[in-house]
C-alpha cells in the first residue's frame, strides 16, 4: 500500500487547488480553495466557460462576479470530491467582522441557488481577532468556518472558543520564516518549526476537549505531511498528493489523541487584548499573518484585472 492509501486511513486527505481536473486520481475527501489558487486555475483555458457565466450572472458588479466565479469552481470541485469545499471570503475583509459576515451570507446564498446545501461548504476567513468574531456569529447560524492564514497557538485558542469546524494552520509558510531568519537550509521533518507548531496546537485541543478540527496546510515537502500523520485532516497540493502515492514503505501514527491526557499542559484563556499581545509576542506569526493577507488581497485584485479585461 502506497503512503497515500495509508495515510487516509488515520486522516482526512484533503486537495489543496482550485484546479479541480488536477485531483480527481487521488480521490481526497474534501478540497479547499483560496485566490492564489483560484488565479492560477482561471488563467487555464479550459475554465472559461465558468468566469464568463460568472459574468454574466454578475451584471456587472464586481463583488458579485468573485463571489460567483468562487462558488463556480466550488461547485464543480463539489462533483468530484464526496465532502466539502472551502471558499475563502475576501482577504481585504479581515479585520472587518461585518463584511466578513456579510461576504459569507453572498457565498452561502449563491451556493444554495446551485442547489449546494450549506453543510457541503466552509467558509475560510483569516485568523484574526475579527476573523474569529465573525467565525462565532456564523457558526451559531449554522455556517461552518474553516480559518485559514493560522500560525500561532493563539491564533489557533481564539478560533477554537469561537467554536470554528476547522482551523488551517500554515506549516510550509512557517518553515519559511525560520529558515530565512535562522539562515538555515532545512530542518529534520520532526524539528521542522511547521510541524512542531501544528502538533503543539493539535495536542492542546485534544487535552482541553476541543471539538474544533485540525488541518494543516501549506506543505513544502512530503515529510512534514508524513510527521502529521494522525492529524484530523490535510490539505494537500496535487503534486505533494502524487508524492505521496509514489512513495513506498509504512507510514506510522505520529499524532495520537489519547497521548494528550498525559501531557501536563495549562488552559490558556484570552480576551482581545491578551491575543493582540500573545499574538504581537510572536514575531514569525505577526509577520506571517500580516504578509498572508496582503498576498492573498494581491490576487484577489489580479484575479478581478483577468476576469474583467
Amino acid at each position: 500500500m502506497n503512503q497515500l492509501d495509508q495515510l487516509k486511513k488515520m486522516t482526512t486527505v484533503v486537495a489543496d487547488s482550485g484546479d479541480f481536473e488536477s485531483i480527481v486520481d487521488y480521490k481526497p475527501q474534501d478540497a479547499t480553495t483560496n485566490p492564489s489558487l483560484i488565479l492560477a486555475a482561471a488563467e487555464k483555458p479550459e475554465y472559461k466557460e465558468l468566469i464568463e457565466e460568472a459574468i454574466s450572472y454578475s451584471k456587472g458588479s464586481r463583488s458579485l462576479l468573485m463571489d460567483k466565479l468562487f462558488v463556480n469552481f466550488g461547485k464543480e470541485i463539489l462533483k468530484i470530491v464526496p465532502g466539502r469545499v472551502s471558499t475563502e471570503v475576501d482577504a481585504r475583509l479581515s479585520f472587518d467582522i461585518q463584511g466578513s459576515i456579510d461576504k459569507a451570507h453572498s457565498l452561502i446564498k449563491l451556493y444554495k441557488e446551485c442547489g449546494v446545501p450549506r453543510e457541503r461548504i466552509l467558509i475560510k476567513l483569516a485568523s484574526t481577532w475579527e476573523g474569529a468574531q465573525a467565525c462565532h456569529q456564523l457558526e451559531q447560524e449554522g455556517i461552518h468556518c474553516n480559518m485559514t492564514l493560522m500560525f500561532s497557538i493563539a491564533q489557533a485558542i481564539a478560533c477554537a472558543e469561537a467554536k470554528a469546524t476547522l482551523i488551517s494552520p500554515f506549516v510550509g509558510r512557517i518553515l519559511d520564516w525560520y529558515k530565512t531568519n535562522e539562515k538555515v537550509e532545512s530542518y529534520p521533518p520532526e524539528e521542522d518549526p511547521g510541524v512542531k507548531s501544528v502538533t503543539e496546537i493539535y495536542y492542546y485541543f485534544k487535552k482541553f476537549g476541543y471539538q474544533t478540527q485540525v488541518m494543516g496546510a501549506s506543505f513544502r515537502n512530503v515529510g512534514e505531511i508524513t510527521e502529521l500523520a494522525g492529524c484530523d485532516l490535510l490539505t494537500i497540493s496535487p503534486k505533494l498528493l502524487e508524492d505521496l502515492r509514489q512513495a513506498e514503505g509504512s507510514l506510522p501514527r505520529k499524532l495520537i489523541p489519547e497521548n494528550a491526557k498525559s501531557m501536563d499542559l495549562k488552559k490558556i484563556s484570552l480576551d482581545e487584548k491578551g491575543f493582540r499581545l500573545m499574538l504581537n509576542d510572536n514575531a514569525m506569526a505577526t509577520e506571517k499573518l500580516a504578509e498572508g493577507i496582503r498576498k492573498f488581497a494581491q490576487d484577489a485584485i489580479k484575479l478581478e484585472k483577468l476576469i474583467t479585461s
